[in-house]
């Protein structure tokens, strides 16, 4: 290789980085500048509404980027990711509303309580794979949501459970505050980014990469698959959580729904549109679909779908209708996801190997050549 090439290469690897951080910064002075964007954004950046919008866009976005950690990098397919993010979102709820607890400590004891289900549940659920472990982790979200709903003393049942606000600090409650909520929910978005690129490039991800591809292999290695991808469900389950807990502080609330399975459907679905093994694209995947989700609320709504003719307008005023074609022409024409399909134009415009919808390194391979640490 030329020592122009090698200049080239060592430049192209800090490209995505000062993307990432020129991102960050606009999103952080984003709540100071005037920008509308019609159809998209209901007001402009400045103010509560649309902030409370994009706030919940990071929240989905960092949801969505946990289950990726699960599926993308692991091969995990759970049905029951939202357990660990209502047991977020409920456990700082309790923690402030039974126990008395200040918000700090509130949000570390909501932390521990989803690492601990985590641990528990996930070390049952490793027992199987494939479809079996899918049924497990969606019986033990039914659970959860059974308890929620039953146990009305505790999580307020059917009702939801409220942030009790004197455990808050005032400058995170209330409408005028939301510009801080929405800095808040962006520093939990960067904290679950930068865990999950720590996990995905480390020899964990490596194992669990390799893990995925080959089980028997890892384990002929010496290594244990089990312990793992145990390890990385509860990482993935502590960063679902702490997105449960930005959750309810933007939302001053949260519903049984949070710890249901079409919640973990719905983010499987995000992370599909966005692109399977891809971290930009959980987050491009987790924001779409809340903008969709809002925004096509308000178009089936509108004058002007009431105006066509019924063959139109009944279907077109239904947004799950909607949301379906839009998922069925992704899966048709963007079979890898928006992330997928951009890095599969771009690798053959260089001339290198398209990933499929996982990432293909050679785990395996540099398994074999480092010492192994995680054992049997």
């Amino acid at each position: 290789m030329t020592p122009q090439a090698t200049g080239a290469s060592g430049i192209r690897r800090f490209v995505p980085v000062i993307v990432g951080v020129a991102l960050v910064i606009l999103m952080a002075v984003l709540p100071l500048l005037n920008i509308a964007i019609p159809g998209i954004l209901p007001t402009p950046t400045y103010m509560p509404g649309t902030l409370a919008l994009l706030s919940l866009c990071m929240v989905f976005a960092a949801l969505a980027l946990s289950y990726n950690l699960l599926l993308g990098s692991s091969g995990m397919l759970s049905f029951g990711h939202a357990l660990y993010f209502g047991a977020g979102a409920y456990g700082l709820g309790i923690a402030l509303e039974h126990f008395g607890v200040p918000l700090w400590p509130g949000i570390f004891v909501a932390l521990i309580g989803g690492m601990v289900i985590a641990l528990v549940t996930g070390a049952v659920s490793m027992r199987v794979s494939g479809i079996p472990f899918a049924m497990v982790t969606l019986a033990f979200a039914q659970a959860g949501s059974v308890l929620v709903r039953r146990n009305s003393q505790v999580t307020g049942g059917e009702e939801g459970l409220s942030v009790n606000t004197a455990q808050v600090p005032d400058f995170l409650i209330g409408v005028v505050n939301t510009r801080n909520l929405y800095w808040f929910t962006l520093v939990v978005l960067v904290v679950v980014y930068l865990v999950t690129l720590w996990v995905d490039t480390s020899r964990l991800g490596h194992l669990a990469r390799a893990t995925r591809e080959n089980e028997q292999r890892v384990r002929v290695l010496g290594l244990s698959p089990y312990r793992v991808k145990l390890l990385v469900f509860v990482i993935a389950a502590v960063l679902a959580s702490l997105a449960g807990v930005a959750y309810m502080l933007l939302q001053s609330g949260t519903v049984p729904r949070s710890v249901s399975a079409d919640l973990t459907i719905t983010v499987l679905v995000m992370v599909v549109l966005g692109g399977v093994g891809f971290r930009w694209g959980a987050i491009v995947g987790g924001v779409l679909y809340t903008l969709l989700d809002q925004r096509l609320t308000v178009l089936a709504g509108s004058d002007a779908i009431a105006g066509l003719p019924d063959v139109l307008r009944v279907p077109l005023s239904e947004p799950l209708f909607l949301f379906g074609v839009l998922f069925i022409l992704v899966v048709m024409f963007l079979p890898g996801g928006i992330a997928g399909t951009i890095d599969a134009a771009v690798r053959r415009r260089r001339g290198e190997k398209v990933r499929g919808s996982f990432q293909e390194l050679d785990d395996v391979g540099e398994l074999a050549d480092t010492p192994a640490e995680v054992r049997a």
